[in-house]
């Protein structure tokens, strides 16, 4: 069994293939109708047949509730893995994307989080080791 795909909500499907491809870098992938939305994927560059992420409509009643009581929490909806999160604070934060954790050592690996523009915390993880 293998991770096909995962998702994260976002509150406005064109502003997150935005924010997730010209800002995090990432490739669209799939781009149908579905529904009243679209089946929005994207993958990173660096494994176009990897896992895709699904820029899933927050449309569903409890989608908002959850998705506000996590960042009022500060806890991430997802992480993605980075070579270098200084390196990659230091890129965002130049294009203008709000961190609400700059880099942090935590032993196993350093972190960061960031607000995604579509209602959620996102994680940056390095792995040490």
């Amino acid at each position: 069994m293998r991770i096909y795909v995962t998702s994260v909500l976002v509150d406005d499907q064109e502003k997150a293939l935005r924010f997730y491809t010209e800002v995090l870098g990432f490739v669209k992938k799939t781009d149908v109708p579905a529904g009243g939305g679209r089946w929005l994927t994207v993958v990173s560059p660096d494994a176009p047949d990897g896992v895709e992420l699904l820029l899933e409509p927050s449309g569903h009643p409890a989608a908002g509730p959850f998705k506000e009581a996590l960042v009022e929490d500060g806890i991430p909806f997802t992480s993605f893995a980075v070579d270098d999160v200084q390196a990659e604070y230091e890129r965002l934060s130049g294009l203008g994307v709000r961190f609400t954790q700059e880099p942090l050592d935590v032993g196993a690996a350093v972190i960061a989080t960031f607000d995604d523009t579509c209602g959620n915390l996102i994680q940056m993880a390095q792995l040490k080791g």
